[in-house]
C-alpha cells in the first residue's frame, strides 16, 4: 500500500514507524518548522527528522485548504493517509482522496477527550483507565467510526510524559494491527461513537499551570503530574515562586488556610490547601533545575527542617 503520514511531535513518531515497516511510505506531511530553544531557532518536528533519516519525501504546507496542496496530495496516488497529532485540520476534500481515506491514531477512549491533550486531560479527570483509538476520520473533531481500540490502566503516580510514552507505543501497536488486516484485503469494521460520554480535552495553556492553594489537594497533585514535563505545575512557596515537578496529596489541612505552610522536612514541604494538604517532594527554583524537597530546603534554611 502507499500511506501518506501526516503528523508533528514525538507522539506520532512510533505510528509512523509502524507504517514504515510494511509498507511504502510515499511522504510525510507535518507541520512548518517553528522558532525553538533559547535562540528560536527553526526547529524541525520530531516527525520531520524520522522521516528524513528514513529517507521519506517530506511535505510542509501551511494549510491543506488550498487548490495547490490538495492537488499535490492527490498527485502523491496514496491508498491511505495515517494522521497523528499533526495539528493541522484536514478538510472534507483531503479526507477522500486517499482510496481508502484518512486513519486517525488518537490517544483516549472515544468519545471521552476527543481534542488536543487526552492525555493531560485524563489524568487530571482523575480516569483510572484511557487507551488508543484508531479512528476513520471525517469532518468533525474526533468524531468518526472506531475500527480498533486497545485499553490501558493509568497509575496512581503516572505523570503526563509516563502515560504519553506508553500511549505511544500502544499507537504503534493498534496502528500496525490495523494496517496488516487492510493488507491482508480486511477492512476493521467501522464502529459509530456513542453520544453519551463525550468529552473535550482542550488544548494546556500556561496559564492553567498555577496552582490556587484554595483547590483541592487531590486535584492539585493530579494536575502536578499531567503537566509533567510541560507546562509544569508552579506556585508561590513562603515567597518564592516554584515549579512543581512532583507532588501527593494529604488528607489533613490542620484546619490553617490555604497556602499557610504546615511542614517542611526531608518528606516533602506540606502546604494547607482548601481542602487536604499538599506535600510537595520535587521542586525547581527560579534558573535552576529540579532538585528534591530535602536539597531546596538546604538552600531555604529559613522554613525550616523537621525530622
Amino acid at each position: 500500500m502507499k500511506i501518506v503520514f501526516a503528523g508533528t511531535p514525538a507522539f506520532a513518531v512510533s505510528s509512523l514507524r509502524a507504517a514504515a515497516r510494511h509498507h511504502e511510505v510515499v511522504a510525510v506531511y507535518t507541520q512548518p518548522d517553528r522558532p525553538a530553544g533559547r535562540g528560536r531557532g527553526l526547529a524541525p518536528s520530531p516527525v520531520k527528522l524520522d522521516a528524513i533519516a528514513r529517507g521519506i519525501p517530506v511535505f510542509q504546507p501551511e494549510s491543506l485548504k488550498t487548490p495547490e496542496a490538495q492537488q499535490q496530495l492527490r498527485d502523491l496516488q496514496p491508498d491511505l493517509m495515517v494522521v497523528v497529532a499533526y495539528g493541522l485540520i484536514l478538510p472534507k476534500a483531503v479526507l477522500t482522496i486517499p482510496t481508502h481515506g484518512c486513519w486517525n491514531v488518537h490517544a483516549s477512549l472515544l468519545p471521552r477527550w476527543r481534542g488536543a491533550a487526552p492525555i493531560q486531560r485524563a489524568i487530571q479527570a482523575g480516569d483510572t483507565e484511557t487507551g488508543v483509538c484508531l479512528m476513520q476520520m471525517e469532518a468533525g473533531l474526533d468524531t468518526g467510526p472506531v475500527l480498533l481500540k486497545q485499553h490501558i490502566a493509568i497509575g496512581a503516580n503516572d505523570t503526563g510524559g509516563q502515560l504519553h510514552d506508553r500511549l505511544a507505543a500502544l499507537g504503534e501497536q493498534v496502528l500496525s494491527d490495523g494496517l496488516g488486516l487492510l493488507r491482508a484485503g480486511i477492512k476493521p469494521i467501522a464502529q459509530p461513537q456513542p453520544e453519551a460520554g463525550v468529552t473535550y480535552a482542550h488544548k494546556l495553556d500556561k496559564a492553567e499551570a498555577r496552582l490556587d492553594w484554595s483547590g483541592d489537594a487531590q486535584a492539585l497533585a493530579r494536575t502536578v503530574r499531567a503537566f509533567n514535563p510541560w507546562p509544569i505545575a508552579e506556585a508561590t512557596l513562603a515567597g518564592e515562586r516554584v515549579r512543581i515537578h512532583g507532588a501527593i496529596a494529604l488528607e489533613d489541612n490542620q484546619g490553617k488556610a490555604p497556602g499557610t505552610l504546615l511542614a517542611a522536612s526531608r518528606e516533602g514541604i506540606d502546604i494547607a490547601c482548601g481542602q487536604g494538604a499538599l506535600r510537595l517532594r520535587v521542586l525547581q527554583r527560579e534558573g535552576g533545575k529540579a532538585i528534591t524537597a530535602a536539597d531546596y530546603l538546604n538552600a531555604r534554611r529559613d522554613l525550616g527542617v523537621g525530622a
